[in-house]
């Protein structure tokens, strides 16, 4: 009996620390993005005249364990579904089974980039200053292709010595030829120090995996947006697209003779497009009790997700939501002043 005994209790014990297949999403931290990280300034402008910013503009960040990364554990995912600023969701909700923890870090550090070309575009637009678009290689996966052969950041002038304009003109020609076809692109790469050089390199398409059928040669292709100013961005180990709206307010504050932020401590959160829509993001719950804890007091939040943070509303956080460019500026001018801010509907 005291065998039997022993043996159930090491066999709970396995099991209370054995991965379970659910995400478990937290409070990440917090980064003042006209401020500075690791002593190194967030956001620094080139080839534009900058202006001094006082208070904090927090982008927002949540925490994921578990999924294709792995980590959580029973006794993880039990704590969390009893503290409200917690969330455990399935894993097929969030990634299908086939997905790896490689590739879900590749796609958010693409979309990270993305966020940053995006807020690049829409302050330039909001600034009226010119926006200037290149195809680029957004990501290079591991094991294919083109792995080796083309780097994230490479813009793409040609496939076959004919010029590109948007990135299905990359897409659709991989596509169009069979696999096995050798391609030549010609693509301008940035080297560490700064010089950019056009270089030709060739690439074999192979059968996508996905689909055996549709060839491919392992890359993502987007649109990278450029102005008559440089914005480099010093955050690392960052990803998914959220922190576009603050991004973008962020580059306004630093290129505008105002203070937008007025010393006050200013959060938010949101997707942004180059013509200043702010869209949905995950986690909400979570990046409004990391911005109080912070030390937030205004939150600006995607309206759509009003429903979501009803009742959710850390005591001392002021939300207001927004679903453009041109309403974040105006929210904070508004707060700055001491004006009545728009609230999300209570009914």
């Amino acid at each position: 009996m005291i065998i039997s005994v022993c043996t159930l209790l090491i066999l709970i014990g396995v099991a209370f620390l054995l991965p379970v297949p659910y995400v478990k999403l937290s409070p990440g931290p917090t980064y003042n993005v006209i401020g500075a990280q690791d002593a190194q300034p967030v956001i620094v402008i080139e080839g534009a005249q900058t202006f001094p910013v006082t208070g904090e503009l927090d982008m927002t960040t949540v925490m994921e364990s578990g999924g294709p990364r792995g980590g959580l554990t029973f006794v993880d995912a039990l704590a969390s579904w009893v503290d409200p600023n917690d969330a455990v969701l399935p894993r097929e909700l969030l990634y299908p089974d086939d997905v790896t923890g490689d590739e879900v870090k590749q796609r958010q550090a693409a979309l990270f980039s993305t966020s940053q070309s995006n807020a690049i575009a829409a302050a330039a637009v909001y600034l009226n200053r010119p926006v200037n678009p290149h195809v680029v290689v957004s990501a290079v996966y591991s094991g294919t292709p083109s792995d080796g052969v083309l780097l994230p950041g490479d813009k793409v002038r040609a496939v076959d010595g004919v010029e590109v304009s948007v990135p299905t003109d990359v897409s659709s020609r991989i596509r169009s030829a069979p696999a096995g076809t050798t391609f030549n692109l010609t693509v301008a790469r940035t080297d560490a120090d700064g010089t950019q050089t056009d270089q030709d390199v060739s690439v074999t398409s192979a059968p996508n995996p996905d689909d055996p059928t549709v060839p491919y040669i392992g890359i993502g292709v987007g649109t990278y947006y450029t102005s008559d100013f440089q914005a480099q961005f010093s955050l690392e180990d960052i990803g998914g697209p959220s922190a576009g709206l603050i991004f973008t307010l962020g580059i306004i504050d630093l290129l505008s003779p105002g203070d937008l932020t007025a010393g006050k401590h200013v959060a938010g959160t949101g997707t942004i497009a180059p013509d200043g829509t702010v869209g949905p993001i995950g986690g909400i719950r979570q990046k409004l009790a990391g911005a109080r804890a912070a030390g937030a007091e205004l939150f600006l939040m995607p309206r759509v997700h009003c429903t979501e943070a009803r009742d959710h509303i850390p005591e001392g956080l002021v939300v207001t939501p927004i679903g453009t460019l041109d309403e974040a500026v105006q929210a904070l001018q508004t707060y700055t002043s001491g004006g009545e801010l728009p609230v999300c509907p209570t009914d």
